[in-house]
């Protein structure tokens, strides 16, 4: 049964306030100007069990938006006109109504569709919001709601629920290995992470364009994919903003874009990193990654536009100073790894989303990476593995003694958390804590998967110390001030 419910109306009635409203979270970005919404972005609403999508406003002209921008934006918002069961039709109670309105209530009407007039900005006096026109529209009674104080909303719910009628029963279990993997990509603007998410989808549900900053918000959306074996695995996609560095955001939209797609990250299962193939890896892009290593995600490299690179070799026979797409290709991965040195393993797939190179093992390396992420890593190897790294290279001397580890086990999954018990933690640098993550990355096949070491460091009872060696009493003291004690070989 369909259960969706579409908000439409003309740009800066306050749709996307509206949204955020009913789904009671920040999803969609909020700003006094016109047309910052353009792709259609959905929520689940728990509450009533449906679907919630936000719309770009009809009929908007503005000046900095490019004329193919605004028609792809309208051919989203009839994308979701098409899909919904029920619309809100969302107009100013203080402006009253206009003729845009009118043109909008026209086209509603021919939809055929269940249609709630719903009247914003309804928070003063009676004599500011004058209902009568409202009317003339023919959509029945009017529900009056300020979508930024929340009066009307729980009236407003109730007449969403009682055009949809009762949802069907669901299960509440646990997640499953039958739930979607949630991705998103990351990287900077125009290095087409939109057309990536239109080849997964096979549509054109995103809003592609070369104008960079043409995805603002956070675009979340399901599908379904074939694997080899075919079956059908449920996916759901996150395209994001491009990320541009804090220093270089030119507007609150930027602003706001750039959040948007750092909560993507936090909520994904894995991250596809998209560089472009013609430029190489920036700054940038080693800042963008920073970010998904910070929230340990795992990463899937995507090289996208290799269309390009095929021409250039084809039509030039030769892109100097590299012999061979061969050539081009080896050269830029070890470039890539040499800058994106803190993602020990991680997948490097050279794609195209004009031409479908390699798709399909994009998401098989997700599929791969999220499977990974609950190994369990038996204890004794572990500490063997890690005996062994430290015996091939030693760590640094500092102040005269070296960092060393008396005991590791697994404490967690996603990320990979390992305690580690040692005499110093501050004697760990950072250039060999690296040195031990990609050691156990590779020992343990976890290609592309975060590790987290968690230090519990050794204090010692002077009074009660050997400096001889010999078995001592020490008390261990982690990160987080938690003690343990216990019996150590020094």
């Amino acid at each position: 049964m369909n259960r969706t419910v579409a908000i439409v109306g003309r740009p800066n009635v306050g749709k996307s306030r509206l949204f955020n409203r009913l789904a009671r979270k920040r999803i969609s970005i909020v700003h006094d100007q016109p047309g910052v919404t353009r792709d259609v972005l959905s929520a689940e609403i728990t509450e009533g069990s449906f679907t919630l999508l936000d719309t770009g406003g009809l009929g908007y002209k503005g000046i900095d938006t490019p004329t193919a921008l605004t028609a792809a934006s309208e051919e989203q918002v009839g994308f979701a006109i098409a899909t919904a069961a029920v619309i809100l039709f969302v107009i100013d109670g203080l402006e009253g109504l206009t003729g845009l309105d009118e043109l909008i209530a026209t086209r509603l009407r021919r939809s055929k569709k269940h249609v709630l007039l719903v009247v914003n900005k309804a928070d003063f006096n009676d004599d500011k919001v004058n209902l009568d026109e409202a009317y003339r529209l023919g959509f029945g009674e009017p529900i009056r709601i300020s979508a930024e104080h929340g009066n009307g909303e729980e009236d407003l719910r109730t007449a969403i629920l009682a055009k949809l009628g009762p949802a069907a029963e669901v299960s509440t279990g646990t997640k499953t290995a039958a739930d979607p993997l949630c991705f998103c990509f990351i990287g900077r603007p125009n290095v087409g992470k939109s057309s990536l998410g239109n080849r997964l989808l096979q549509s054109d549900r995103l809003i592609v364009s070369p104008v960079p900053g043409t995805t603002r918000d956070a675009v979340e959306l399901p599908f379904e994919f074939k694997g080899r074996n075919g079956k059908m695995y449920p996916f759901r996609l996150i395209d994001t903003a491009g990320i541009k560095a804090a220093t270089k955001l030119a507007s609150p939209i930027e602003y706001f874009s750039r959040l948007r797609s750092l909560d993507a990250i936090q909520r994904a299962d894995v991250v596809f990193l998209v560089l472009d193939s013609m430029e190489g890896v920036t700054q940038q892009d080693k800042a963008i990654a920073g970010e998904a290593l910070k929230e340990r995600k795992p990463i899937v490299i995507v090289v996208n536009k290799w269309d390009l690179v095929k021409a250039a070799f084809k039509n030039q026979k030769g892109f100097a100073p590299y012999k061979s797409e061969r050539d081009y290709r080896e050269k830029y991965e070890k470039a890539l790894f040499d800058k994106l040195y803190f993602s020990p393993g991680s997948p490097v797939i050279f794609a195209s989303a004009v031409s479908g190179q390699d798709i399909d093992r994009m998401l098989n390396a997700a599929v791969q990476l999220n499977r990974t992420l609950d190994k369990k890593l038996p204890t004794a190897k572990l500490n063997q593995i890690l005996g062994y790294l430290a015996e091939r290279t030693p760590p640094p001397a500092i102040a005269g003694r070296r960092f060393r580890v008396y005991y590791a086990t697994q404490t967690g999954t996603r990320p990979f958390r390992i305690k580690l018990f040692c005499n110093r933690e501050e004697k760990l640098t950072e250039q060999y804590r690296r040195y031990l993550e990609s050691g156990v990355v590779k020992e343990f096949g976890l290609d592309g998967c975060p590790v987290y070491f968690d230090l519990v460091g050794k204090v010692r009872d002077e009074a009660r110390g050997s400096r001889g060696g010999g078995n001592a009493s020490a008390e261990y003291r982690d990160e987080h001030g938690t003690r343990e004690t216990g019996t150590i070989e020094d």
